[in-house]
Formats: structure tokens, C-alpha cells, sequence
């Protein structure tokens, strides 16, 4: 189910971030965006690589009812993540410029709105990590409505909330912050429910 919600968000999702930009920037906003979104997928695979990997070994302790294992692996998982985070979001900002330059290299204002707003997308990489995990942590553990809860809020919700209410404030730098808002409300709705279910799960 967390899976199909992300799936389903992300089309309509896109959508809408469309639709703000030909608003603001036009034509050239809305190649820069399709421009980030394909380079945020590469940054993204390596938090949905480690999460879907990690899962199966998550759900046989927890069947196996080794809460200390199952322990162990969260908390090595969530410091491996957050430093990851850490070097995708210092990769981003170091490689914007070559990567602007491979799509749109030809086109030197659309190079420039595109480096820019995937600087500003990338502060997202900072908190996307433990959402990703935590989705998959909870699909692990059997519990399918906590794991689309978290893909709901954070593919979905707070995007939509972010993409219209941000620009309100920040114009165009609002759409390319959405993102990261969104990120960082969920990775505060994540780190909730580890909390809350922890004594449940014995994690």
C-alpha cells in the first residue's frame, strides 16, 4: 500500500508542481524541474536501495522476536542514514553545476535556474533518508498502515500543502523549498512514530 501511495503521489504530484511553475517561470521552470527530478531519483536510490535491502532482515528478527537484533539494526540503520544524508546533500551542492550542465548546458539562463533551485531541493536529501527507512521499517514489521501513512503525508500532503502555500511567500524559491518541507514534516512524523510504537515492536 506505502508503495502504491508513493507511486500515485509522485504523477499527481507532479502535476501541480507543473502547473505552479508554468505560472512563475514558464517553460523553463517547469525543464528545470523535470531536469532536478531526474537527478533526485540518483540520490534517492541509494536511501530506497538500502531501505528495501534492509527490510527483510528487519521483518525475520522481528518474526523471530529478537528485539535486541532488531535494536541494533534500527539504530546502526539510522546512523548510516543520517550520515549519508549528510554526503548526498554535500554531493549535491558540489555537483549542481556539472549536473545543470549535462541536461541543459545549452541554454544559459535555464542552466542557472536549474543549478539554483537544485540547491535549494537538495536540503531535502537531509531529511529524506530516515523517511524512506521508515516507511520500509514499518512494511517490515507488518504494520502496512503506519508504512502508508508515512508515504501519504510525505509524497503527498505536505507536498501539496508546501507547493501552494510556499510561493505565496517565497515566489519561485518557494516551489523549489517545497520539497524540503515536506521532508522535514515527515521526517518529524517519522521519527514520532518510531517513538510512539517502539515498546509495541520491542525495537
Amino acid at each position: 500500500s506505502s508503495e502504491m501511495m508513493t507511486n500515485l503521489s509522485m504523477s499527481l504530484v507532479n502535476m501541480l508542481y507543473n502547473i505552479q511553475l508554468m505560472k512563475m517561470a514558464g517553460e523553463n521552470g517547469v525543464a528545470a524541474y523535470g531536469v532536478i527530478m531526474y537527478v533526485n531519483f540518483i540520490f534517492a536510490a541509494v536511501f530506497l536501495g538500502y531501505s528495501i535491502g534492509s527490510a527483510p532482515i528487519a521483518g525475520y528478527q522481528y518474526g523471530a522476536e529478537n528485539h535486541k537484533e532488531l535494536h541494533n539494526i534500527l539504530k546502526k540503520s539510522l546512523v548510516l542514514l543520517i550520515a549519508a544524508q549528510i554526503i548526498m546533500f554535500a554531493a549535491a551542492q558540489l555537483l549542481s553545476g556539472m549536473l545543470a550542465q549535462i541536461f541543459v548546458g545549452y541554454d544559459p539562463a535555464l542552466k542557472e535556474m536549474t543549478q539554483h533551485g537544485f540547491r535549494i531541493f537538495a536540503f531535502s536529501f537531509l531529511f529524506m533518508g530516515i523517511n524512506i527507512y521508515g516507511s520500509a521499517f514499518f512494511t517490515a514489521l507488518n504494520n502496512g498502515g503506519l508504512s502508508a501513512l508515512i508515504s501519504f503525508l510525505r509524497t503527498l500532503l505536505f507536498q501539496v500543502i508546501a507547493v501552494f502555500a510556499l510561493p505565496v511567500v517565497f515566489g519561485l524559491n518557494g516551489i523549489w523549498s517545497a520539497v524540503v518541507a515536506a521532508e522535514l514534516a515527515a521526517m518529524a512524523v517519522t521519527l514520532i512514530i518510531l517513538a510512539v510504537n517502539r515498546k509495541k515492536y520491542g525495537y
